[in-house]
């Protein structure tokens, strides 16, 4: 399938390539189907890019590479859609957002993806973490967000 996106072009995918998050995210509900992009200049981050939206993108990082301390606690009921065996087959992702005075991590709501069935889903956090973490040193992302 070929996907036209306004921020990276013309993109090629496999149906299986896509991933599924059938709430849509907090914010675009309506974008169901996505697609996890590396990101050409820096490893750090990635890209969900709608596949129904083309200006849609959102940058997305693994949060422990820059919240060490990180932890996901969620109710069971919140990741049971997943329909996850195991839970190494999850892979949580955190949206990156720009702020007046950086970047910023949305640790409240992260997204859950079972790499296995290629499900998502935007799960809130029962701790009470930041929906705007302010990255201290974001010179790395800096550059590609």
């Amino acid at each position: 399938m070929d996907v036209l996106t306004t921020r990276f072009g013309s993109l090629r995918a496999a149906p299986g390539d896509l991933i599924t998050f059938e709430s849509g995210l907090i914010g675009l509900r309506e974008c169901r189907r996505w697609l996890l992009l590396a990101d050409a200049k820096n490893p750090l981050l990635g890209w969900l890019q709608c596949v129904d939206a083309p200006e849609v993108a959102v940058g997305v990082v693994a949060p422990r590479r820059f919240v060490p301390e990180f932890q996901l606690r969620v109710s069971r009921s919140e990741i049971q859609p997943l329909r996850l065996d195991n839970l190494r087959d999850a892979q949580v992702a955190v949206i990156v957002s720009r702020q007046p005075d950086g970047l910023s991590l949305n640790l409240r709501a992260p997204l859950v993806i079972n790499i296995e069935t290629r499900r998502g889903r935007q799960v809130i956090s029962k701790d009470a973490l930041p929906v705007q973490y302010l990255l201290p040193q974001a010179e790395p992302l800096r550059r590609s967000a």
